[in-house]
């Protein structure tokens, strides 16, 4: 296994992660399989999708705020950040990518994105 380490600069980002992953795919020696991304975290997520026009990610983000509300008095959870757990396991927190001659097969549109939620913080990305 190995792992990453990514620092967010603000509440909610999604940061490109895919070099890194090759990376330690290369250095995992991998060369066909599958490799698990996963993050250990509860407040943010791991995802695949677009990676030329920012416009997605902004919408992604943007979509996300509005379907869940930073605060709401219905929140039970006292942390003050409920929706960054809500968001988290709507997103989910891993994905499986497929390596084949040890280079991540993705789309030509793809990337992987670490999405946070509840930053800025120093966040965690396991490969294995």
């Amino acid at each position: 296994m190995k792992r990453i380490e990514v620092t967010t600069k603000s509440r909610d980002q999604m940061i490109d992660v895919s070099n890194a992953v090759q990376n330690a795919v290369s250095q995992l020696g991998v060369t066909f399989g599958n490799v698990t991304v996963f993050t250990p975290h509860t407040t943010c997520a791991i995802t695949i999708n677009e990676n030329v026009d920012p416009g997605v990610r902004k919408d992604f983000l943007s979509h996300l705020d509005r379907a869940v509300l930073w605060s709401s008095a219905a929140y039970q959870h006292r942390g003050g950040n409920a929706a960054a757990h809500i968001k988290s396991s709507l997103v989910g927190t891993s994905v499986s990518i497929i390596v084949d001659a040890g280079q991540i097969k993705l789309g030509v549109w793809q990337a992987i994105y670490l999405c946070e939620f509840d930053g800025p913080r120093t966040r965690e990305i396991w490969i294995g």
